[in-house]
C-alpha cells in the first residue's frame, strides 16, 4: 500500500478519461467524484478496470455530455429505472488522446494489458448521489436524490467509501469521512455506519464483507464480525445467484480458505452451503477419532490453488506467452491464465468430501469409515449446483466426475501401480485426467510424512505411465478396433444386453493389456466369448 497527497492523486488521475469527465461535469455545473474500488485500488497499487463516478445531480446528464464529447469513440447505455448510465470507451486513445496530445494524459488507461490480450476498453459507470432506505424483507432500496455525504453513508465498507473529486478546481482532492484510508493501511474491513444496519439493509453485504477480507487478506473488524454472526440468518432473502457470484469470487481468491473459515465461524456457511459446513466435526469413540474433514477440505483447496499457480507460472514462459498470442477468453482450455478452469477444479476440491457426513460409520474393527463417500458426494453435486444457481451443464458434470473419481488414483497409489489400472483410469477420466490427478495429489494431507511421501511417489509413477499412454495416442489404444455396429452385424443382433456384454469384454481385454488392440486377436477373443454365450 502507498499513501498519496491530493497533489499526487491529481497526477495519478491526470489521464484523458478523467479530464474529459471533469470537463463534462464542469460544463454542466455539477460536482463529480470517482469513488469505490478504483479509489481503493489506487492506494493498494493494484490495476483496476472498474471506474465508478458519482455526480451530485444527474449522473446520466454527465454521461450523455461525455458521449457527446467523444462521439463515435464511445458507446452510451442509459438505465433510467436505476438512474445510472455507462460509457464504454475504446482504450486505444484515438480522438480522446488527441484532445490532450500535449499532456501525459495521452494514454487513456493506467491499467496494464490483461494476462490474455484483448481489445482494451474502458467502462465508466455514472450514478447520481443518492440516499437509500430499506424494508425488512427486501434488498431493493427506496432511493432519493442526495448529497455526496448521503452517498458515502450508503456504501458497504469504509475502504469503498472514499471519493476523489474530479472538478477542475478540486481535482485530486480525497474525501474520506470514515477514515477508510486508515482501515486500508491497517488491513481492516469495517462498515461506514452501524454494521447491523448495513447488513440488515442489504444482507448480500455480509458475503461481500467476507469476500473482500479474503481477496485482500484483511481482518474483519470485531464489531463488524459480531454483526455478521447476529445477522447471518438475513442471508436467506438473497437469491442463490447473487450468493453464487460472491462464492465464486471467494473461491478464485489467492487463499480461498480464509473466506470459507470466516463463513463457517460466523454461521453463513451453514445456511448457504450446509453440506460443507456439516464436515466441521470430530467424533470420538473408544479413544479413536476421525480428522476434521472441513479443515481437511480447506487444506485440499489451498493445495489445488498452489498447483494452479505453479502451472500458470510455467505457462508464462511458453512461446505463446512470450509472443503475446491472443487466446479465446471464452474457452477455458485455451488459456491457463483465465479463471474458468481454475474455478471448477476448485469447486471439485471444495466438494470432494461432502459425502462423508452421510457415509460415516463406526466399525469396531477398523474405527471410523467413509465407504463410498465419493459416490454419495457425486450425487449431491447437482443438488448443490441447482440450489446455488450454478451452471447445470458440462461444468457441473465435470465437478461431479472429479468428486466421483477422486478415490481412484489413491486406490492405485496405495497398491502396486499396474499398467492395467492406469489404462482404466485414463479411459474413464478421459480429457480430465490431469485435473483428476491434481485433485488427488492435493488430497494427500496426511501428517505421517513417510506415508505422504509414499503416496506422492506412487502418484509420480502414475503420472509417468499416463504421459507414456498419451504419447502413444491413448484414445486409439484404449478403444477396441471392433465396435458395437460390427458386433451386431456379425451375430445378427439388435441393440441389446448381449451386445453390451461383448463390447465390454473386448474393452476389458484391451484395458488389461491381455491382447493387442488389433483385429485378429480381438476377433478370436470375440468368437470364443460369443460361443460361451450361445450366439454361434
Amino acid at each position: 500500500m502507498k499513501l498519496y497527497s491530493d497533489d499526487e492523486l491529481a497526477k495519478i488521475l491526470d489521464q484523458a478519461v478523467f479530464r474529459l469527465i471533469s470537463e463534462a461535469a464542469d460544463h454542466l455545473g455539477l460536482e463529480c467524484y470517482v469513488v469505490g474500488g478504483y479509489v481503493r485500488d489506487i492506494f493498494l497499487e493494484r490495476p483496476s478496470n472498474d471506474i465508478d463516478v458519482v455526480v451530485v445531480g444527474s449522473g446520466i446528464a454527465v454521461a450523455e455530455e461525455l458521449k457527446r464529447m467523444l462521439g463515435k469513440k464511445a458507446h452510451l447505455s442509459v438505465f433510467k429505472n436505476f438512474g445510472t448510465a455507462q460509457v464504454k470507451i475504446r482504450g486505444n486513445g484515438g480522438a480522446v488522446a488527441r484532445r490532450y496530445e500535449n499532456t501525459e494524459a495521452a494514454d487513456i488507461s493506467r491499467t496494464p494489458v490483461p494476462s490474455c490480450p484483448r481489445t482494451p476498453e474502458i467502462e465508466v459507470e455514472f450514478v447520481g448521489a443518492r440516499k437509500e432506505s430499506y424494508s425488512h424483507d427486501s434488498r431493493k432500496p427506496i432511493v432519493e436524490n442526495g448529497t455526496l455525504e448521503d452517498d458515502q453513508n450508503r456504501r458497504d465498507f469504509t475502504i469503498n467509501a472514499m471519493a476523489i473529486c474530479l472538478n477542475k478546481d478540486r481535482f485530486g482532492e480525497l474525501v474520506d469521512p470514515f477514515n477508510g484510508l486508515a482501515d486500508l493501511e491497517d488491513g481492516i474491513i469495517a462498515t461506514p455506519l452501524d454494521p447491523e444496519i448495513t447488513f440488515s439493509d442489504d444482507p448480500l453485504r455480509m458475503m461481500r464483507c467476507v469476500r473482500f477480507a479474503t481477496q485482500l487478506n484483511f481482518e474483519i473488524e470485531p464489531e463488524t464480525y459480531e454483526a455478521l454472526e447476529r445477522m447471518a440468518d438475513r442471508i436467506k432473502i438473497v437469491s442463490g445467484e447473487r450468493i453464487k457470484d460472491e462464492l465464486n469470487k471467494i473461491i478464485l481468491a489467492p487463499h480461498p480458505s480464509i473466506g470459507f473459515e470466516y463463513l463457517q465461524r460466523c454461521g453463513l456457511l451453514n445456511i448457504i452451503l450446509p453440506e460443507l459446513s456439516a464436515l466441521d466435526i470430530v467424533e470420538q469413540k473408544n479413544g479413536r477419532a476421525h480428522k476434521n474433514n472441513f479443515y481437511h477440505t480447506l487444506e485440499v483447496l489451498e493445495n489445488v490453488v498452489r498447483s494452479q499457480e505453479s502451472g500458470v507460472r510455467s505457462q508464462e514462459n511458453t512461446p505463446a506467452a512470450e509472443s503475446g498470442e491472443d487466446c479465446n477468453l471464452q474457452t477455458p482450455d485455451s488459456c491457463l491464465l483465465t479463471p474458468n478452469r481454475n474455478l471448477w477444479l476448485r469447486w471439485a476440491a471444495l466438494l470432494h468430501d461432502v459425502g462423508k457426513t452421510k457415509s460415516k460409520r463406526w466399525d469396531p474393527a477398523v474405527g471410523w469409515t467413509f465407504h463410498n463417500h465419493n459416490i454419495i458426494g457425486a450425487k449431491m453435486v447437482p443438488v448443490i449446483f441447482r440450489r446455488l444457481m450454478l451452471p447445470m451443464d458440462a461444468k457441473m458434470k465435470y465437478v461431479q466426475k472429479l468428486v466421483d473419481m477422486h478415490m481412484r488414483p489413491i486406490a492405485i497409489a496405495d497398491d502396486e501401480v499396474t499398467d492395467s489400472a492406469v489404462r482404466r483410469l485414463m479411459n474413464d477420466a478421459g480429457e480430465d485426467i490431469d485435473d483428476l490427478m491434481t485433485l488427488c495429489e492435493a488430497d494427500i494431507t496426511s501428517k505421517n510424512e513417510v506415508r505422504k511421501k509414499l503416496f506422492l511417489e506412487n502418484f509420480r509413477m502414475v503420472r509417468e505411465k499416463l504421459a507414456d499412454l498419451k504419447e502413444k495416442d491413448y484414445v486409439r489404444l484404449l478403444q477396441p478396433v471392433i465396435d458395437g455396429n460390427e458386433i451386431m452385424e456379425m451375430f445378427h443382433l439388435k441393440p441389446s444386453r448381449e451386445v453390451g456384454v461383448l463390447k465390454q469384454f473386448l474393452k476389458d481385454a484391451v484395458l488389461d493389456n491381455r491382447v493387442e488392440n488389433e483385429r485378429e486377436p480381438l476377433m478370436q477373443l470375440l468368437l470364443e466369448k460369443a460361443k460361451q454365450m450361445g450366439l454361434v
